[in-house]
């Protein structure tokens, strides 16, 4: 993470949330490290706002998420709230629409958006991390589903995002055993795009959004959601919306300078219009 002096904080919705802007890059930190970055009602709430003043930033080309300290990524939902926010089937449901809201809002993003796993990433904070795009992690970071342990239902939109990425007999393991699994097992599960050293994490990721970066917005923006488009059914299938996606990177400014830039040997400069 830069420091301070490079990074410009946004203002604090919740002292369990960090968001700061640093060039292109836009982080959403878990701030909870007490708890291994255990999400709690308020972390849940925030996420959405801090999407928005992302999302409306046209210098923020990428938007990383990450925990707070060297152990966790998000160890899952904060048990110790269970109690009193998740004690009823009235504050089961609020809590989980809070959940969905934000795992909604994650999903959708415009913008491209990366977990940056170490350590734990469990539970809930998986179901974070399977809400972004691309997931880079450390090679001791820990991933699983704990629910069985717990005795807690999974609604069907948290385990098809799973079953998206890794199958149905890999989904199934996850939730049947309840257990940890590696980074190498998320790689052979194809969970996570890549894993590396602990020491080698940061400097990765920010080499990876730089290159994200200097890519041509509209272009990224129509991939994302054409492939969104082709995980749909064919009967739900939006075609004429993929079309003028496409036509849109076609009729851009950012198309004309793609073409001049390769033309003159040099590298393009896009503006996402």
């Amino acid at each position: 993470m830069s420091s301070a002096t490079e990074a410009a904080a946004l203002p604090d919705i919740t002292d369990k949330m960090i968001a700061e802007k640093d060039g292109a890059i836009g982080w959403m930190i878990f701030n909870n490290p007490a708890r291994h970055n255990a999400i709690s009602v308020e972390m849940w709430e925030a996420m959405p706002k801090i999407l928005d003043e992302f999302e409306a930033d046209p210098d923020v080309r990428v938007i990383v998420l990450k925990g707070a300290g060297e152990k966790a990524f998000v160890s899952g939902a904060d048990i110790s709230q269970f109690e009193q926010q998740r004690s009823s089937p009235e504050l089961v449901k609020h809590y989980e629409d809070l959940a969905d809201t934000a795992g909604y809002r994650l999903a959708t993003c415009p913008k491209p958006t990366i977990a940056m796993v170490r350590g734990y990433c469990i539970g809930g904070g998986l179901g974070i991390a399977l809400g972004c795009d691309l997931r880079i992690a450390t090679e001791g970071s820990q991933f699983g589903v704990p629910a069985a342990k717990l005795g807690l239902g999974y609604r069907a939109g948290g385990i098809k995002k799973l079953l998206e990425l890794v199958g149905p007999s890999f989904a199934k393991e996850i939730f049947f055993t309840a257990r940890r699994f590696s980074a190498a097992e998320a790689i052979e599960m194809g969970l996570i795009n890549r894993s590396l050293p602990d020491g080698e994490l940061d400097a990765y990721v920010r080499g990876y959004c730089d290159t994200i970066a200097a890519n041509a917005p509209m272009t990224i923006h129509a991939s994302k959601k054409i492939i969104e488009e082709l995980l749909k059914s064919r009967a739900d299938l939006d075609a004429e919306k993929c079309e003028r996606l496409v036509m849109d990177c076609f009729n851009s400014e950012d198309y004309v300078e793609g073409r001049r830039a390769f033309m003159e040997k040099r590298k393009p400069v896009f503006k996402g219009r």
